[in-house]
C-alpha cells in the first residue's frame, strides 16, 4: 500500500523550473510584482485586531459597525476589500448588480482575474518555499509537505496536460480522487486554464458519478488507481471505468497512481504522472471574468436529480478568503486543519480556496477519525502543530464515546480555534469538544452555511472584542449576511425569541449563481418560496438577545454525517426494484450520524414471502446507485402509505412513526384513508418492538 501520488508528484516537480507570472503574456498584463506585495501584506498585516487585515478603508471599525456597513453600503464594503485583497488583471468597474427576485446575481462586473494566480503565484512571488499543503496520509507519521512553488509547478504541468487533450476555457472536468496534493493541483489547473471542475466525492457509486458527468457533459475525468482510507483500499479506477461507459462526452481519463498496485488501462486512459512529466512547467493563466464559472458542485435536493450548483470566480474566492481568515482567526504562519473531504463544499472553501488564497498551510486529511485508533485526530494535531481544527459533529459524537485518555495523551497546546461544520452540533458534543479537546481555552465556533452559500454565513466569530460564544449556537451573521425568519404565511417574523424559516434577504459575493443548465430550478428552489429572499431550507430560532440557533432541515433533505442527501434520491433507487411499487424515505435522528434514512417499503404481493431477500437487494441497489452511506439504516415493509386525497404522501406522519412518537401525530383528517396510519403503527411495533 506504499508509494504513491506524491513520490511521482515530487519527482515531476524537480524536473523543471516554476512558472511565476511577472509582467506580460499573450492575453493581458499581470502586474504581480506590485500587486502581489500589496495583496500579501494586506493578508499578513501584523497589527492586532480585526480591521487592518480586512481593508485599509475599513480600519478601526468594530464588528458591529462593519456588519452594519456591509448591509447598508455593500458597494463600499466589498469593493474596498476586493480591490485590496485580490490580484486583478483588469480592475472591476461595478461592485454588484443583483436582484434576488429574478435570480440575477453579479459581483465585480468588468473585472478579470485568475483564481490560481491568487492562490499560488502571489505567494510564490513573495515566499516560494512556504508550505502550502501538508498531506496527512492514511498511515500516521507518513505526512508529506508541498511548498507553494511545488504546487504551482504541478498545477502548471497538469494544466498543460489538460490543454494537450483539448480542454479549453469553459469545458467541464470531473475530478474523482481522494484527498491529496494531486487532487488540489487538478482543481487549480482547471482554474488556471478557465476550465470548470466538478469534484465528485470518491465514495459515490459509478451510477452517481455517471449522472454528474452526464449532467455537466464533462470532457475529461481525473482519477486515481485506488484510494486508501482507514487501512482499506478503494478501487476508484474501476468505479470510473463503469461510469464512463455511459458517458459519451468523456474523451480522456487521466489516472494518477496512489498505490503501487497494477492499473488496467483502457483506450481512454492516460497515466497522469507520465503526461505531467513531459508537460511544460509554465502555463500562462487565463484571464477570467468575475462571473465566469469556477466550479460545479452537485448537491441533493428534496425532489429530482442532484443539482449542479454553480460558483463563479471573484465573488466566491473573496468570500472564501475573508471567511477563512476572520471566522477562524487565522494568522500568517498558522497550520490550518480542516478534515473535510475535497468532494464537499467544505473541502473546496476551507481546504483549498480559502486557505491558499490567504497563503496558509492547509492540512489534507486522507484518513478517518478512528484509524488506527480513536486518538488519530489529536495525534495529528500534536505532530503537525495544527492551530485551527475544523471538523464535523458526527466525528465528535463518535469520539466522545471513547475514554478521554485518547485525547489527553497528546499535546494539543498548538490549538487556537476549534470549529464545527456540517450540521448543528448538540450540547454534549460541544461541551466535550470545548472542555476535553480544547481544555476550555480555545474558542469553539459552530459554523452554519451550505453548498449554495459558498462560505460561512453564521458563526460566533468575528465578534467585537472577543464577544461571548454560546454553546452549540452559530449566533452571529457574517459580513454581508442579513438573516430573516419567515412565517408559514410568508410574512417576516419580527422581534426576538421567535422561530421561522431561515432566509437571507440580501445577496452576498459567495452565493451560488444558478443551477447548471436550469436557472428556473434555481429560482424555484431558493428564491420563489419567499420572494425577495434566499430560502435556505433550514429553520432557525432567534434568541431573546438576537442570536441565531439553527434548528435543522425543513424539507425532505436529510443530513447523514454532515452529507446532505435528498430522500427523493433514495426513493428513486428503491423504486427501481421490480418488486417495489412504492416507497417513502424519511430522516430519523441518530446518536453518531445526526440523521439516518428510514425507508417505508410497499412490496408486490408475490414478494411478501421473500422480504429479507428483497430488502437485501434494496440495500445493494442504494449502495450501487448512490453510495453506501445512503443505504437506509431501517426498513419497514407496509401494505400502504398514508396519502392525502390529492395523492401526496404525508411524510410528517411517517417521520413521527419512525421516531416512535405516535402520541403526537397531529392532524390526520386530510388523509384519504386515516386507517392506514394504525396499520403502519402496528407494523412498526411488530418489527421493532418484537
Amino acid at each position: 500500500m506504499a508509494a504513491h501520488i506524491s513520490k511521482t508528484f515530487l519527482n515531476v516537480l524537480n524536473r523543471g523550473s516554476v512558472s511565476v507570472v511577472n509582467k506580460h503574456h499573450h492575453r493581458s498584463v499581470w502586474v504581480i510584482s506590485s500587486c502581489c506585495t500589496r495583496t500579501v501584506s494586506s493578508i499578513s498585516a501584523a497589527e492586532p485586531g480585526l480591521t487592518p487585515r480586512l481593508s485599509s478603508h475599513l480600519h478601526g471599525k468594530s464588528y458591529t459597525e462593519l456588519h452594519e456597513l456591509s448591509l447598508r453600503d455593500p458597494e463600499t464594503f466589498w469593493g474596498s476589500i476586493a480591490g485590496e485583497r485580490l490580484t486583478w488583471s483588469k480592475r472591476f468597474e461595478q461592485v454588484n448588480d443583483c436582484d434576488l427576485a429574478t435570480g440575477r446575481i453579479n459581483w465585480f462586473l468588468g473585472g478579470q482575474l485568475n483564481v490560481s494566480v491568487n492562490c499560488l503565484d502571489v505567494h510564490v512571488a513573495r515566499d516560494p518555499d512556504r508550505v502550502a499543503l501538508i498531506w496527512e496520509k492514511d498511515e500516521p507519521g507518513t505526512e508529506e509537505r508541498v511548498t507553494y512553488r511545488e504546487l504551482l509547478e504541478a498545477t502548471c504541468r497538469l494544466a498543460n496536460t489538460l490543454k494537450s487533450y483539448g480542454v479549453k476555457r469553459g469545458d467541464r472536468v470531473a475530478i474523482y480522487m481522494p484527498v491529496s496534493p494531486i487532487a488540489v493541483a487538478a482543481m487549480l489547473a482547471c482554474a488556471r486554464i478557465g476550465a470548470v471542475h466538478t469534484v465528485v466525492f470518491a465514495g459515490f457509486s459509478s451510477e452517481a458519478l455517471a449522472g454528474r458527468i452526464q449532467d455537466a457533459q464533462c470532457k475529461v475525468v481525473i482519477t486515481c488507481n485506488q484510494g486508501v482510507r482507514g487501512g482499506r483500499l478503494i478501487n476508484l479506477k474501476a468505479t470510473v471505468d463503469a461510469a464512463v461507459e455511459s458517458c459519451p462526452s468523456v474523451q480522456r481519463v487521466l489516472v494518477a497512481r496512489r498505490t503501487d498496485n497494477p492499473i488496467s488501462m483502457g483506450k481512454l486512459d492516460t497515466p497522469l504522472e507520465e503526461a505531467m512529466a513531459s508537460a511544460s512547467p509554465e502555463c500562462a493563466p487565463e484571464p477570467m471574468a468575475s462571473e465566469d464559472m469556477l466550479f460545479l458542485l452537485y448537491t441533493s435536493g428534496s425532489t429530482g436529480k442532484p443539482k449542479g450548483v454553480v460558483h463563479t470566480q471573484a465573488g466566491y474566492l473573496l468570500y472564501a478568503s475573508v471567511t477563512h481568515q476572520h471566522v477562524f482567526d487565522y494568522s500568517p504562519g498558522d497550520v490550518f486543519g480542516c478534515v473535510a473531504d475535497i468532494g464537499w463544499i467544505t473541502g473546496h472553501s476551507y481546504v483549498v480556496y480559502g486557505p491558499l488564497s490567504n497563503g496558509a498551510t492547509s492540512v489534507l486529511f486522507e484518513s478517518t477519525p478512528t484509524y488506527p485508533n480513536p486518538g488519530r485526530y489529536w495525534e495529528t494535531v500534536q505532530r503537525l502543530g495544527i492551530n485551527q481544527f475544523y471538523g464535523a459533529p458526527t466525528a465528535i459524537r463518535l469520539l466522545l464515546k471513547y475514554e478521554e485518555s485518547w485525547v489527553k495523551r497528546y499535546d494539543r497546546s498548538s490549538l487556537k480555534t476549534l470549529a464545527s461544520v456540517g450540521e448543528p452540533i448538540n450540547h454534549e458534543a460541544w461541551e466535550w469538544f470545548y472542555n476535553v479537546v480544547g481544555d476550555a481555552r480555545c474558542p469553539l465556533v459552530d459554523t452554519w452555511w451550505q453548498t449554495e452559500t459558498g462560505g460561512i454565513c453564521i458563526a460566533p466569530r468575528p465578534a467585537h472584542e472577543g464577544g461571548e460564544i454560546r454553546p452549540a449556537m452559530a449566533m452571529r451573521p457574517f459580513f454581508g449576511i442579513q438573516p430573516a425568519l419567515m412565517g408559514e404565511k410568508g410574512q417576516t417574523v419580527t422581534g426576538n425569541d421567535v422561530n421561522g424559516a431561515l432566509c437571507i434577504s440580501k445577496p452576498w459575493p459567495g452565493m451560488a449563481r444558478t443551477i447548471f443548465g436550469d436557472h428556473q430550478r434555481f429560482v424555484e428552489a431558493y428564491l420563489k418560496p419567499y420572494p425577495g429572499h434566499y430560502f435556505t431550507g433550514d429553520g432557525a430560532y432567534r434568541t431573546e438577545d438576537g442570536y441565531y440557533q439553527i434548528t435543522g432541515r425543513m424539507d425532505d433533505v436529510i443530513n447523514i454525517s454532515g452529507h446532505r442527501l435528498g430522500t427523493a434520491e433514495i426513493e428513486d433507487a428503491l423504486d427501481a426494484h421490480p418488486d417495489v411499487p412504492e416507497t417513502a424515505v424519511v430522516g430519523v435522528s441518530h446518536d453518531i450520524k445526526g440523521e439516518v434514512p428510514f425507508a417505508f417499503v410497499v412490496l408486490k404481493e408475490k414478494a411478501m414471502q421473500e422480504q429479507e431477500v428483497v430488502l437485501e437487494e434494496l440495500r445493494r441497489l442504494v449502495a450501487t446507485k448512490i453510495a453506501k452511506y445512503a443505504v437506509p439504516d431501517h426498513f419497514l415493509v407496509v401494505k400502504r402509505l398514508p396519502k392525502t386525497r390529492s395523492g401526496k404522501i404525508m411524510r410528517r406522519i411517517l417521520r413521527k412513526i419512525a421516531m416512535d412518537q405516535t402520541d403526537s401525530l397531529g392532524d390526520v383528517s386530510t388523509l384519504d384513508d386515516p386507517s392506514v396510519v394504525m396499520e403502519i403503527i402496528q407494523a412498526y411495533k411488530q418489527t421493532f418492538r418484537g
